[in-house]
């Protein structure tokens, strides 16, 4: 506890004016000075390095891949479907061709589109089904002992895309006998 003559006792030295008090409280950038060469070279760095990060993962190197696609059992998911058809992949394709059968003012060919159109939806859902037990089973045969949790699902999103839209890219061919 300090006693009134410690605290009438001057501080040595005068008060600093506002602006000098602000200006040393001020808090200067986080971030060095650059000029704009260096932030160019910053900014094409960190473009390559994406670019680079984006081509490993397309070529679906382990360490590239986020952690939903990481491990043997996705990487033999993503084999095992990549080397078969599925009916999921044209669903796209028919839904534009309903889209084209839409616009033609018959009511026939409206009818025919919709029918189309569930029907590819139903097959692609039933495939889907099946897929995923099938690939629950390759895997528990594969790789015991581990989990199949999300494994069928993840098989069935991937059949749902088109072979050229798929990321990682496909690295086994159509038809191809996978070990």
């Amino acid at each position: 506890m300090t006693t009134p003559a410690e605290g009438s006792q001057k501080k040595g030295r005068p008060t600093p004016k506002r602006k000098d008090a602000q200006a040393s409280t001020k808090i200067s950038s986080l971030a060095p000075a650059s000029t704009k060469v260096e932030k160019k070279r910053a900014k094409d760095a960190a473009r390559a390095a994406r670019v680079a990060q984006r081509a490993a993962y397309l070529r679906g190197d382990e360490a590239a891949l986020p952690l939903r696609d990481r491990g043997p059992e996705k990487k033999f998911i993503r084999n095992y479907i990549d080397s078969r058809r599925s009916i999921g992949e044209y669903f796209l394709p028919i839904v534009a061709f309903v889209l084209v059968l839409s616009l033609i003012p018959v009511a026939a060919f409206a009818v025919t589109g919709i029918v189309i159109m569930y029907a590819v939806l139903l097959f692609s859902a039933v495939d889907g089904f099946f897929l995923s037990r099938k690939i629950k089973t390759e895997i528990a045969t594969r790789f015991p002992g581990k989990s199949t949790k999300g494994l069928g699902l993840y098989g069935w999103l991937r059949s749902t895309q088109m072979r050229r839209m798929r990321a990682p890219k496909p690295q086994v061919k159509m038809g191809e006998k996978i070990n």
